[in-house]
């Protein structure tokens, strides 16, 4: 098997010079195969406060420009590992959701015929929608540990059901979630009502506030969502404004009292044993950032997500039947 093609050697080309591919990989055309791909999707017309995360993914490959090739934290090297390359944009219609919607899904059930997992940078949160019906064509139902403020489980905006705050109630109607291995994870801030809670509930979410990760700590938390999920492909979806502001001001929907950076990355590399068959990284807005910080959060969080396959895959991995 040929060895994998990783990053431009930050020794001989400095950091700053060259194209802005996530962690300065390959691209995709550039690689006979790749096992995964960082893949993103510049939309975010499903919004419903501050536009700007279609911007999110330019932003998250400028700041990963300064990762590095061996992931200590989780003692791996994932570009050595497997073919990791970055698979560009997904180009949607900016005026259409549904259409959007249906281009996302078809792009990603192209990436999985090619046998290519996918860590995709958002965008709004609408994507995760069209990602999981891909996923879901494959493995059956998925799944899923949701890091968001936000429950994203309401019904409509306006009266349109496919926007940013809904595509996890979507996603459960159409029965692509597994829901006795669903959880919410760092949700906080003012609701609509209580009913939010009790139709989260019926759908069969649990949820882990970002005062239980306070509180409990993160092994607790970590141990509590490994055994819900046990060895079921799972789908980790990450809306950066489950930081707080001060990891993230760059996002369109911020709220006080979040996670730490630290907190998020640790919890996600608890996750390290897990079937991990895809993720996201959504609502980086980079108009309301400062000094890069949320994109910087963001970059991580992708290494992170693509470490956790690369293990997962070097190992034998699960079943993908």
């Amino acid at each position: 098997m040929t060895a994998p093609i990783g990053p431009t050697d930050s020794s001989r080309v400095p950091r700053f010079a060259g194209p802005a591919t996530f962690a300065r990989l390959p691209r995709i055309d550039e690689v006979e195969h790749a096992d995964i791909a960082v893949v993103g999707v510049p939309f975010d017309t499903g919004v419903s406060y501050r536009p700007g995360a279609r911007f999110g993914p330019s932003a998250i490959r400028e700041a990963s420009r300064l990762l590095r090739p061996y992931n200590p934290g989780l003692d791996v090297a994932p570009f050595a590992e497997l073919q990791v390359a970055d698979g560009g944009d997904i180009a949607v219609n900016p005026f259409s959701i549904g259409d959007a919607v249906e281009t996302i899904e078809d792009a990603a059930q192209a990436f999985a015929k090619a046998g290519t997992r996918l860590v995709t940078l958002g965008g709004d949160h609408t994507i995760a929608l069209p990602l999981l019906r891909s996923l879901y064509r494959r493995h059956g139902p998925i799944a899923m540990l949701h890091f968001d403020a936000h429950l994203d489980t309401w019904d409509t905006y306006f009266g349109e059901p496919y926007t940013h705050g809904t595509p996890f109630r979507r996603a459960v109607e159409e029965g692509i979630l597994d829901t006795e291995a669903i959880s919410h994870v760092g949700t906080r801030g003012p609701l609509y009502g209580k009913k939010d809670l009790e139709d989260d509930r019926r759908f069969g979410f649990g949820i882990v506030t970002s005062a239980d990760v306070m509180r409990k700590g993160v092994d607790e938390i970590t141990d509590a969502l490994r055994q819900r999920i046990g060895s079921r492909p799972l789908y980790v979806s990450v809306d950066i404004d489950v930081l707080d502001p001060a990891h993230a001001p760059g996002t369109g929907t911020p709220e006080a009292g979040g996670l730490t950076s630290r907190e998020l990355l640790e919890i996600l590399r608890g996750l390290a044993d897990c079937n991990l068959v895809g993720a996201d990284v959504v609502e980086v807005a980079p108009a309301y950032d400062h000094a890069q910080i949320t994109a910087t959060a963001a970059s991580h969080v992708a290494y992170d997500l693509v470490s956790v396959l690369a293990l997962e895959r070097s190992r034998g991995g699960h079943s993908s039947a």
